[in-house]
């Protein structure tokens, strides 16, 4: 699958796609395994936040879990050809609306991989026209494509982070 042209999605979408390398599916697999992996590694450190008012590692996993539903229904509304605007949201208040600190690490995992595998059966069964449809979310046109893709780089984007500022290994 070609990677999705700068037409087809809101300039914010850049970060994210930029970041994906390879195939789209392989990505989104790959992830399955690579983020758990980095997560457990660094559980000593899931209450861990670099600086105040920053996400502990525990919140960072689960905004993750948030946007990949959200990127999910998204992708669902606009292959099945939605017309509605789809909302926003803020992903500040989501974290703080949560309750991720108190959860398990190792649930919060197990929920990752559930909903990715589950999210594959969508994404794979997608045909390119599915893919290239379009929609409003957040009041910004875009195509399933980009959002496939932003889910990829959005998980690549965090672990970034995760390296840079909390210096997981």
């Amino acid at each position: 699958m070609n990677r999705p042209q700068p037409s087809e999605y809101p300039i914010w979408g850049e970060i994210y796609i930029s970041k994906v390398n390879g195939d789209i599916f392989e990505v989104l697999k790959e992830q399955i395994k690579s983020l758990p992996t980095l997560f457990r590694a660094n559980a000593d450190k899931q209450n861990y936040a670099y600086a105040a008012g920053k996400w502990t590692l525990k919140e960072m996993l689960g905004h993750i879990i948030d946007c990949e539903r959200i990127f999910a229904y998204r992708i669902t509304a606009f292959a099945r050809n939605e017309k509605q605007h789809l909302p926003g949201f803020d992903e500040d208040d989501y974290v703080l609306n949560a309750h991720f600190a108190e959860r398990d690490l190792e649930d919060l995992l197990q929920e990752f991989i559930a909903l990715r595998r589950a999210n594959l059966y969508l994404f794979s069964s997608l045909n390119h026209e599915e893919l290239e449809r379009k929609g409003v979310a957040s009041e910004r046109e875009i195509n399933v494509k980009s959002i496939l893709f932003i889910t990829a780089g959005h998980i690549i984007h965090h672990i970034s982070i995760l390296k840079e500022r909390y210096h997981v290994v």
